[in-house]
């Protein structure tokens, strides 16, 4: 069984190359991110034409999370338990849509669009770091549940938790940028060290990053970062035989600025 998962930065605009790009990867789950509109208006055809039952969880123009499987689509959850809202200053906090856990061939997956920091100072990096906190404790119930839990946490996480998932890590720190600080990487650390989660994809994608900014040329430099991730529970992570980052899918015009990150369990 092949999962993926891709922020694919607006649905509606890369609906052409999300089927093109199912039809010939194989794929049988695949986790979207940043969908970048309303359930209504989600283009639920395209997914059910090719035999993907489909979850989608989108409140407007920003965020969104989606599931496409073809081996089964079941126990659909928006949000985790204890999922942190937002809100600006003077408006009502809200619980955005960024989490949706689906069980898909016997495995629960789980496609994540964790926040921006935006800021080293901003208010949402601390809602950034509650996030993955509360995200955090959810995975240690689950495990403590059941040790041999069959789960896979993925998606767009924000943080690049190595010096070499950016190009230029000096660059990043002399302009105090985010998602290389020390908290968002011991958070992100923490679902390893801590909950034993694998990250199965970097063994076979070494030096490989999965998104490129659309401006100065990033892209054609291999300015990149990886901050798209597979993070399996142990029992699922044992299973596990390839996997890829499809840099391919990032070239071409109307590109999302991330890429398809895949992998294949037995």
């Amino acid at each position: 069984m092949k999962i993926a998962t891709w922020n694919v930065n607006s649905i509606r605009a890369r609906a052409d190359r999300v089927e093109e790009w199912l039809d010939s990867s194989g794929v049988d789950v695949l986790a979207i991110q940043e969908t970048k509109t309303k359930d209504e208006t989600f283009p639920y055809e395209i997914f059910e034409f090719m035999g993907y039952e489909v979850a989608h969880f989108g409140l407007n123009q920003w965020n969104g999370v989606a599931i496409a499987s073809r081996v089964g689509l079941t126990d659909v959850v928006r949000g985790f338990d204890g999922q942190p809202a937002f809100g600006k200053p003077g408006e009502d906090e809200t619980v955005e849509a960024r989490a949706l856990g689906a069980t898909c061939g016997g495995v629960r997956v789980w496609s994540l669009y964790i926040p921006n920091g935006r800021g080293i100072d901003d208010p949402h990096m601390a809602y950034k770091l509650n996030w993955l906190g509360k995200l955090r404790e959810n995975v240690d119930a689950w495990l403590a549940e059941d040790p041999q839990a069959q789960f896979a946490l993925v998606g767009d996480w924000n943080v690049a938790p190595r010096d070499e998932d950016v190009w230029d890590i000096d660059f990043f720190r002399e302009n105090n940028l985010t998602h290389v600080t020390a908290p968002e990487r011991e958070a992100f650390h923490s679902f390893i060290d801590g909950s034993s989660l694998v990250d199965v994809v970097r063994p076979y994608t070494e030096g490989q990053y999965t998104y490129w900014d659309y401006t100065g040329g990033r892209f054609s430099k291999n300015e990149g970062m990886r901050i798209d991730f597979q993070l399996h529970s142990p029992a699922l992570a044992s299973r596990v035989v390839a996997a890829e980052i499809d840099v391919e899918e990032r070239k071409g015009q109307g590109a999302s600025d991330h890429t398809p990150v895949v992998v294949e369990i037995d």
